[in-house]
């Protein structure tokens, strides 16, 4: 970390906000205008709406991560965590993985930290869940899933097979439906490498509390969405939540009782809860409240956006509808990013602030290879796809909306193979534990029985 005399912006958080509003600072500020600091635990964003794939074996997990200091040569980026932020001393403590904790002066602030996966008190939940929020779990599920097919396979126990072969899915936004029909794309795939495993002995389950799944794409396309999944073999349970998980004996409020070894959470998202310490105006859901500037309410040195961030919908509410809030997508946080940089800029230079509004351009979702639902907003008029033109549509999308073309190429190139070359059905669970085989090898070996047989023998003579 460099001191330096400059104004210091520091950007807390290095996600797809935190990113894109540094790199727009960066691009925008004058030679030596100010010092640009980002913060965050990891060395790299993960472009979130990807893990799916991931997950699925379609994109390889180095290609959906951005490196923060390849991205923002110029910056300063620390890998740590901002613990506390003393707004009248405007100083920040930053703890990093190894060392002590230290203080950062700043004179301008973004808060940038996102969302993390909305949980509740259930029994089991915090031992048999994975999540999707990071690159580590879609690769981490991947490898299970995979994994459990080699148990089913190498198992003469029926309940432990039976176990293996049963999946639920718990959440039926995009994050729940694209997880689900991408992993049993894969999981279709893999079984015909498999001699006493079918389609038919696994069991894919997806529990939601809402009466649809994929609400963002509207009503019709939601409910091709649930009959598709459900013609592919899927359950799906609305108007259900779990009751308890409690070592993969999953309970449902419906009655329903299953043993599983797989159990994933995408039940929603909540505001990072270190905000908490932050010491800003927070909405009744934990998000920091800003102004339509994107500025933190009550302040006008710190800025804040994206899923941690409760920001007017002012497209929305010129339309007329009261009290709409920005949605916690990609769209927005793409757009809001760029915002939120010019008028970090504007604020240094003095200058007034512009408003953050955009209208809702529609939502595309993948349901596995050649199968998605897509609606795309055009002024008044919606235009409604599914199947496999939707498909095309997500993945243009978001193949585009992924930072930098390093990236972009990386990704497209993954896809243009995977239409040549089949899908990779190996499971590399060993990384969980990459070291234990060294250990097993390396650790000192007890002394054997019968070198100490000699020695009691000759002190009794």
């Amino acid at each position: 970390m460099s001191t330096t005399e400059r104004p210091r912006i520091l950007v807390v958080g290095g996600g797809y906000v935190g990113l894109y509003a540094a790199k727009r600072i960066m691009k925008k500020m004058r030679y030596g205008e100010a010092t640009v600091t980002v913060v965050d635990p990891r060395s790299y964003m993960t472009y979130q709406p990807f893990l799916p794939e991931v997950a699925a074996g379609s994109i390889s997990p180095r290609h959906v991560v951005v490196p923060l200091r390849r991205v923002l040569p110029k910056a300063e980026v620390l890998t740590g965590r901002v613990t506390t932020i003393d707004q009248d001393r405007k100083v920040a403590v930053v703890t990093p993985l190894v060392g002590e904790a230290y203080e950062l002066p700043f004179d301008y602030l973004v808060i940038a930290l996102g969302a993390v996966s909305r949980t509740f008190p259930i029994p089991g939940l915090a031992e048999q869940g994975i999540g999707m929020k990071g690159v580590e779990e879609g690769i981490g599920l991947r490898n299970h899933v995979l994994e459990q097919l080699d148990k089913a396979e190498s198992t003469t126990d029926e309940n432990v097979r039976r176990k293996a072969l049963t999946f639920v899915f718990v959440g039926g936004g995009f994050a729940g439906a694209e997880t689900i029909g991408e992993v049993e794309d894969m999981a279709r795939d893999a079984v015909k490498y498999y001699s006493t495993i079918k389609r038919e002995d696994m069991r894919f389950i997806l529990v939601d509390a809402a009466d649809k799944i994929l609400p963002e794409v509207g009503p019709k396309l939601g409910t091709w969405g649930k009959e598709h999944l459900e013609s592919r073999g899927i359950e799906i349970y609305l108007n259900t939540s779990m009751d308890s998980c409690v070592d993969g004996h999953v309970v449902l409020k419906n009655g329903l009782e299953v043993d599983s070894n797989t159990l994933v959470w995408t039940a929603g998202v909540k505001p990072n809860p270190v905000l908490a310490r932050y010491g800003l105006p927070l909405g009744p859901r934990g998000h920091v409240d800003a102004e339509p500037t994107l500025q933190v309410k009550g302040t006008d040195y710190i800025w804040t956006a994206g899923d941690n961030a409760q920001v007017p919908d002012m497209a929305s509410r010129k339309a007329g509808v009261e009290n709409a809030w920005c949605p916690p997508n990609a769209q927005h946080a793409l757009r809001q990013a760029k915002v939120l940089g010019d008028n970090v800029i504007s604020g240094m230079r003095g200058f007034p602030q512009k408003e953050y509004a955009h209208s809702n351009k529609g939502a595309v979702a993948g349901l596995g290879l050649h199968k998605g639902v897509a609606m795309i907003v055009m002024g008044k008029m919606k235009i409604k796809l599914k199947g496999r033109l939707a498909w095309y549509m997500h993945r243009g999308y978001h193949g585009m909306a992924m930072p930098t073309w390093n990236r972009k190429i990386r990704v497209f190139a993954d896809w243009t193979l995977g239409m040549f070359l089949k899908r990779e059905v190996v499971s590399l669970g060993a990384l969980e534990t990459p070291r234990e085989e060294f250990y097993e090898a390396a650790k000192p070996a007890p002394a054997p029985a019968a070198a100490a047989a000699p020695a009691q023998k000759a002190k009794a003579s």
